[in-house]
């Protein structure tokens, strides 16, 4: 029973200590668990800090290159500025001396719009007449085709160009091969011509005889197609006066021959277009050349 108390008694401080010692293990592994958890709490908020270090810097980068950017439009504005400023500076000098003009260059400069103003009429006056003679040529032409009728477009053809109307009648409706002598039908034709014409009593036109290439072989008075497209001309005028009333002194005769073709000589086609009679209603120049007179300054 002694030596049962006796180990009792000489054990009991080693089972203390090993009891003493569990205990701090133990809360040692506690605080070293904590400190793992810290350990890993602040590695990762550090990697949060890595992160967002960069994005800062890289907003630093966008921020530095903007700033470069304005800086560069602002001494763009200031130089814009610095001229306008330099440039009204010299209007301000410009307008002083503009102050300065005496009374006779004011009165020339006031004489020089005076002119313009006078010659801009000018110009609005000939395009005026020019459209009046356009309208008065229009007109003309639609009542020729209207005094004419139905004929075949190749007999006849009436149009305006440049300015100047022509009436071309062909050979065949108005004389026989060879001939000057007008045929029936040609003098029906050239009476409603006349009549349209008779009616403007201020035109005067010019009758104009043509031939094809093919030399004449006929005898008597005609010798070549000179001769033939004069005589032609100058019958269509004569009957014109004598028969239908028209002013010989607002008439031509002229023979063009075979040196005026509108069509190739080579065919029977183009032959035939060449034997024209062609009635050409003048321009009256007198009336042009009084319009072109410039105004008195």
């Amino acid at each position: 029973m002694k030596f049962r108390s006796f180990l009792l008694i000489a054990f009991a401080p080693l089972f203390f200590y090993s009891c003493v010692s569990s205990k701090k293990f133990k809360t040692a592994q506690a605080d070293i668990a904590k400190l793992q958890d810290r350990y890993k709490t602040l590695e990762s908020e550090n990697n949060v800090c890595g992160e967002e270090k960069g994005i800062l810097a890289r907003q630093k980068e966008t921020l530095e290159r903007e700033k470069a950017l304005l800086n560069a439009r602002i001494k763009e504005l200031q130089e814009q500025i610095d001229y306008w400023k330099t440039n009204n500076n010299q209007t301000l000098r410009q307008l002083e001396n503009l102050s300065v003009i005496s009374t006779q260059q004011a009165e020339s400069i006031k004489k020089s719009m005076e002119n313009l103003g006078i010659k801009d009429l000018y110009i609005q006056n000939i395009q005026q007449q020019m459209a009046y003679k356009d309208s008065l040529n229009m007109s003309l032409v639609m009542n020729l085709k209207g005094a004419i009728g139905n004929l075949a477009d190749e007999d006849i053809n009436i149009k305006v160009d440049k300015g100047v109307v022509y009436v071309d009648i062909s050979d065949k409706l108005l004389f026989k091969t060879g001939s000057y002598q007008i045929t029936d039908r040609a003098s029906e034709v050239l009476g409603k011509v006349a009549l349209v014409l008779k009616n403007q009593p201020d035109l005067e036109f010019m009758v104009e005889g043509h031939t094809d290439g093919v030399p004449y072989s006929g005898s008597g008075v005609i010798s070549d197609n000179w001769d033939l497209s004069v005589l032609r001309a100058t019958t269509v005028v004569r009957l014109l006066q004598t028969k239908y009333g028209l002013d010989p002194a607002k008439m031509v005769a002229a023979g063009r021959g075979e040196y005026k073709p509108v069509a190739d000589n080579a065919n029977r086609e183009g032959r035939a277009a060449n034997r024209r009679t062609r009635i050409v209603v003048l321009p009256q120049l007198d009336q042009f050349f009084k319009l072109l007179e410039r105004p008195k300054n």
